[in-house]
């Protein structure tokens, strides 16, 4: 059985693709077991974030995984192609070490992707879809992404999605502490945005969400204000930057309502920033005057800019990854043995069996003790004997070298026994 992963990522695909492809965390579970049923797949994790969806599965028949990719987004393979990566063995594992220790993260080195990985985790073990090696697997990957994070500084000087955000609109607004900041969600990037942004004391902050009690939890840290989410059309004039951040399929932020706090706002311009996958905000928004509107791709070059200076770190961590890989390579190939030792530990235990029962009954009917233990002896040395000794002698041709090599190297043997 071979290691997988198959997806995509904000390396090979633009956002358009990759929001068709993202899982609902509330169907991820049934996803695993879908995918685990429907094709010959023995064990599987997804992992599914707003930059990458990743199909992690142990299998002797890949190809067929694609065809369920495709098939479960309702996406023609053919259009999927040109975007999916599949990675044997080696490569998949390398892949999940790289990816959780964050050096194939948009931001080199952010931590939020190991914590995702965690989750992916849990909801597979969740649908029952991990086993013994996949297990394994994401064990040594948290072990390799820990050793990577606490010797390499692959985490210092990074500019991160949120930081960006707010890089990003303060190139409308000489100064975000003159503004209205709105949040839409209030799940662990709108939380980071929000200390970002906060950290500029603007003039008011607002969270928007489906559950106010979420809303209000956040709002709370940050002295924020807090709104349901169906008032967001409403309150939209009202604010200058608006970051969205939600879990919904549908974009929550249409053209017409933002059409409308335009016009309200008497063509004062809107910084407008989309962090989801799928977006939350229609794409068409970005085509109105005095809307700057940035998805997830456009920060990519503003959380580039710290990378040069982290390159050495870069090299290191990927040495480090590189020695693990090895490692759990080691141990998955030992794994292919086990069956074969415990057949032949049976099979011995079986001969063992076999004359003990033959020298207890010798003993029953009160024969020599040392007879006994005599025939015990040889008894066993003939039965063990007998598999390599015929092993020998049907031996053929140029072959009969080699097997007298193996024999001796397997019993520990010189020649001149």
């Amino acid at each position: 059985m071979q290691l997988f992963a198959l997806g995509l990522n904000h390396h090979t695909a633009p956002l358009a693709i990759r929001e068709q492809v993202a899982f609902r965390p509330e169907r991820l579970v049934q996803a695993l077991a879908d995918f685990v049923r429907a094709k010959p797949v023995k064990e599987a994790a997804i992992l599914s974030t707003c930059n990458r969806t990743e199909l992690y599965f142990a299998t002797q028949q890949p190809r067929h995984a694609a065809d369920w990719f495709a098939e479960y987004h309702r996406v023609a393979l053919q259009d999927l192609s040109p975007y999916l990566y599949t990675l044997p063995q080696r490569d998949a594992v390398r892949h999940v070490f790289r990816v959780a220790s964050g050096l194939d993260s948009m931001v080199i080195g952010e931590p939020q992707i190991l914590g995702q990985m965690k989750d992916a985790v849990r909801q597979a073990e969740e649908a029952g879809t991990l086993g013994a090696t996949m297990h394994k697997l994401f064990q040594r990957t948290f072990s390799v992404a820990k050793e990577v994070r606490s010797t390499t500084a692959i985490g210092a000087n990074i500019v991160s999605m949120a930081a960006a955000a707010v890089h990003l609109s303060e190139r409308i607004f000489e100064r975000v502490s003159d503004q209205r900041v709105l949040f839409v969600g209030a799940g662990e990037m709108i939380e980071l945005c929000a200390a970002h942004f906060g950290g500029e004391k603007p003039r008011r902050l607002t969270i928007a969400n489906r559950t106010v009690a979420r809303a209000e939890a956040v709002a709370k840290r940050f002295g924020a204000d807090v709104l349901r989410l169906d008032q967001v059309g409403d309150a939209l004039p009202g604010y200058d930057i608006v970051v969205s951040c939600t879990g919904s399929p549908l974009p929550v932020i249409g053209l017409g309502v933002v059409e409308r706090a335009l016009k309200a706002r008497r063509r004062r311009p809107i910084v407008m920033v989309d962090l989801a996958v799928p977006r939350d905000i229609e794409p068409e928004v970005a085509e109105l005057d005095d809307v700057f509107l940035y998805t997830v791709d456009d920060l990519a070059q503003v959380v580039d800019s710290g990378l040069e200076s982290r390159q050495a770190a870069v090299m290191e961590a990927e040495g480090i990854i590189d020695q693990r890989v090895d490692g759990f390579l080691h141990w998955l190939d030992s794994r292919d043995t086990v069956p074969t030792i415990r057949a032949l530990r049976e099979h011995a235990d079986q001969l063992r069996q076999a004359e003990l029962e033959r020298a207890l009954r010798m003993l029953a009917r009160g024969d020599d003790p040392q007879k006994v233990l005599e025939s015990l002896s040889q008894g066993l040395t003939n039965k063990l004997m007998h598999a390599p000794t015929r092993f020998l002698n049907d031996a053929e041709g140029d072959h009969r070298g080699d097997c007298a090599q193996l024999v001796q190297r397997l019993f520990n043997l010189s020649r001149d026994d």
